[in-house]
């Protein structure tokens, strides 16, 4: 049983003065792994006011002071990359082979690539004879999702203390072992009181709390549209800036040409070994008409084979959905596919045989798939498929960017430059060419409804600056 009912504030770990608790269960079996605080305005309050106490001296701290705080952190990261796994596994249910090879991993890039950002990053330049200077713009309000937890706390915290910004952060109320664990290393890697706070608690209490402050300055939020919409909401009336990375309905264009081995180790990478957990998910597949069944043919077979079962083992390779609620939404989204007459090619509503007691389904592929479906529109969020034919290339570009939503999209072709050409004309942040490798240290970030700013490396840590000019100086 984890014990996460105290709070991180001012460098020591301190009892709420008000909310209530969350008890968590785990995502595989239902049973109570432990209790989580739901911490109210009032501690909110008390980190915010800490972390502006810090503020004063933190601000001023210099480049190499703070690469050599970062360098402390990366070492108290590295001592408990296991720890940091286990608790992955045990709040979300990421396959245990997965949170040690992308959620942890990803995490740390985040903080390796803050302190080389730092090394090179230019914090005053002149021109023409005017300084201008980049400064850290306050309080940092930080609210990460319960899909990648990790990547998520380290990306954001590393890019604020690079700049210079003390950061209060509230973690999904989901997923709090993780952020407990990251805590515990701030703690270690002696952050000075103030510089790191830890306050649990939910998107209504704590997340309007945060987002409301007037001594936050910057929000920095990772979630729902509708989430994104109330956090906006409650920032505007003290006009603090707002960075938000949002949902996805990313494309994933087969050109005439593409290798389905290709295509189908994407779906496998970027989707089912989420189990569709990731806003960036291939989740519509578009295929050439004339190849539509030869990839089907390809696909199917290699996701029936799919172990899906226990997190904790090593040879699961699909775990469960996070929560009942996620269960029942997903659930949802397949009948409405069934009673929208798409064809349903493998999976469908329930659990898989023999994983009754979990949150888990069965990967689903619809074919057949009209883009006005509500299953072509909406996010998901699980291992649900949307395969959609096409005639033309043209028209498949047009599909692809035929979505509310702009994260990420994938292309898969032999002719690479026919690919890159293709790549260049769908409108999202990010583009994968035939299952590329994802650079962590690149911009990340989407247009439309996936958000505003950007994430990771330079363009992260600059989110956390405010810009001064200084004439005759």
């Amino acid at each position: 049983m984890r014990e996460n009912t105290t709070l991180y504030i001012d460098g020591t770990w301190t009892e709420p003065v008000e909310g209530s608790v969350l008890e968590l269960t785990h995502p595989a079996d239902g049973n109570v792994t432990g209790r989580v605080a739901l911490a109210g305005a009032a501690d909110v309050d008390r980190a915010v006011t800490a972390a502006a106490r810090a503020f004063t001296t933190y601000s001023r701290t210099s480049p190499a002071e703070r690469i050599a705080l970062l360098e402390r952190v990366l070492s108290e990261f590295d001592r408990r990359t296991e720890d940091l796994a286990q608790a992955v596994t045990e709040e979300m249910g990421a396959p245990l082979s997965l949170a040690r090879g992308a959620h942890v991993p990803s995490g740390r890039m985040q903080i390796v690539t803050a302190i080389e950002v730092l090394k090179e990053y230019v914090f005053e330049e002149s021109r023409n004879g005017t300084a201008i200077r980049h400064e850290p713009a306050g309080v940092a309000g930080l609210i990460t999702p319960w899909n990648f937890p990790v990547l998520q706390v380290a990306g954001k915290t590393a890019s604020a203390l690079a700049a210079g910004c003390p950061v209060v952060l509230k973690p999904s109320e989901l997923t709090p072992y993780s952020a407990a664990v990251f805590a515990e290393i701030m703690d270690a890697a002696d952050v000075p009181a103030g510089v790191f706070n830890l306050v649990y608690g939910d998107g209504a209490t704590a997340g309007t709390a945060l987002s409301s402050h007037p001594g936050v300055d910057v929000v920095s939020f990772t979630g729902s549209l509708a989430s994104a919409a109330k956090v906006s909401v409650a920032a505007a009336p003290t006009m603090k800036r707002v960075h938000t990375e949002l949902g996805g309905k990313s494309p994933h264009v087969l050109l005439p040409d593409a290798d389905f081995a290709i295509a189908v180790a994407t779906v496998h990478q970027w989707m089912m070994a989420m189990t569709g957990q990731l806003c960036s998910a291939p989740t519509r597949t578009l295929v050439p008409r004339a190849r539509l069944e030869e990839f089907l043919s390809v696909l199917v077979p290699s996701l029936e084979a799919l172990r899906v079962g226990d997190p904790r083992s090593t040879e699961t390779s699909m775990g469960p959905l996070v929560s009942e609620k996620q269960w029942q939404i997903v659930q949802g989204y397949i009948r409405e596919g069934m009673a929208a007459g798409a064809r349903l090619v493998t999976g469908g509503p329930g659990k898989p045989e023999g994983l009754e007691s979990g949150h888990f389904v069965r990967p689903t592929v619809f074919a057949d798939v009209d883009n006005t479906m509500v299953i072509a529109r909406e996010e998901i969020f699980g291992p649900v498929m949307s395969v959609i034919a096409y005639d033309t290339v043209d028209e498949a570009v047009a599909i692809a960017n035929d979505t509310p939503y702009g994260l990420a999209a994938y292309v898969v072709g032999a002719d690479l430059d026919r690919a890159k050409a293709v790549a260049a004309r769908v409108r999202a942040g990010a583009v994968l060419v035939n299952d590329a490798e994802l650079d962590w240290t690149a911009p990340w970030g989407g247009y439309k409804q996936s958000g505003n700013g950007r994430e990771f490396g330079v363009d992260g840590m600059s989110g956390f600056l405010e810009t001064k000019v200084v004439h005759g100086g």
